[in-house]
C-alpha cells in the first residue's frame, strides 16, 4: 500500500481549517450590521432618557438631536441617518422652542403682563417643574402641575417687584400659568415626534 506523503497530509488538514474564500468578508459585514443595530438600540434608549427631561422643561429635545448627530457622524459610512432626517430633527427642535416661548409669553401678555413677568414665568416654570417632580412622583402630572404653578408664581412675583398692583400681578400670573400649560403640551408633542423620527430612522433608514 502506498503511504501518502507527510506534507500532503498536513496540507489537507490545514485546508480543513481554513475558511472558504469570501467567508471572512461576509462575517465582517454581518458583524458590522449587528454593530449598527446595537448602536441604534443604545441611541433609542438614551433618547428615552432625554425625553424624560422634556417633562421637566429641560432641553431634552436638543439632547436627542445632539446624540443623533453624534451617532450619524460616527457611522456615517453605513448611512445610519440621512441628511434629511437630521435636518428634520433640528427643524422640529427649533420650532418646539419657538412655540413654547410664544405660548408662555402670549399667556402672560394676554392678561396684561410685562416682559419682566414673562421672564419670571419662564424661570418659575423650570423651578416648579423640578419641584413638582420631586413632590408629586407621578410621571408627567407632577412636572406639569409644578411647571404651571411655578410659572404663575414667578410671573406674579416679578410683577410685584416691578411695582405693579396686586390685582395686575395676579392676572399676569394666571396668564403665565395658562400659557405655560399650552407650551408644555406643545413641547411634549414635539418631543414625541422627534423621538419617533429618530427611532424609525435608526432601524429603517
Amino acid at each position: 500500500m502506498k503511504i501518502p506523503h507527510v506534507q500532503s497530509i498536513h496540507s489537507n488538514r490545514a485546508a480543513l481549517w481554513l475558511p472558504a474564500p469570501g467567508s471572512c468578508k461576509m462575517a465582517a459585514n454581518l458583524l458590522e450590521a449587528d454593530m449598527v443595530y446595537v448602536i441604534a438600540t443604545a441611541l433609542v434608549l438614551l433618547n428615552t432618557v432625554w425625553f424624560g427631561l422634556v417633562l421637566l422643561r429641560l432641553p431634552g429635545i436638543w439632547l436627542m438631536a445632539l446624540s443623533t448627530g453624534l451617532a450619524a457622524w460616527w457611522r456615517w459610512d453605513e448611512g445610519m441617518f440621512s441628511v434629511g432626517t437630521l435636518v428634520a430633527v433640528l427643524a422640529l427642535a427649533f420650532v418646539s422652542e419657538v412655540l413654547e416661548f410664544v405660548a408662555g409669553a402670549a399667556g402672560t401678555k394676554r392678561m396684561g403682563g410685562s416682559g419682566r413677568g414673562a421672564l419670571g414665568a419662564m424661570a418659575g416654570g423650570v423651578v416648579g417643574a423640578l419641584g413638582g417632580t420631586a413632590l408629586v412622583p407621578v410621571p408627567v402630572f407632577g412636572s406639569l402641575i409644578g411647571a404651571i404653578g411655578g410659572a404663575a408664581l414667578g410671573a406674579w412675583a416679578a410683577e410685584l417687584r416691578s411695582g405693579r398692583r396686586m390685582r395686575e400681578a395676579v392676572r399676569s400670573g394666571a396668564g403665565a400659568g395658562v400659557g405655560t400649560m399650552a407650551g408644555a403640551v406643545i413641547k411634549l408633542g414635539f418631543g414625541v415626534a422627534v423621538w419617533l423620527v429618530i427611532a424609525v430612522a435608526a432601524f429603517w433608514p
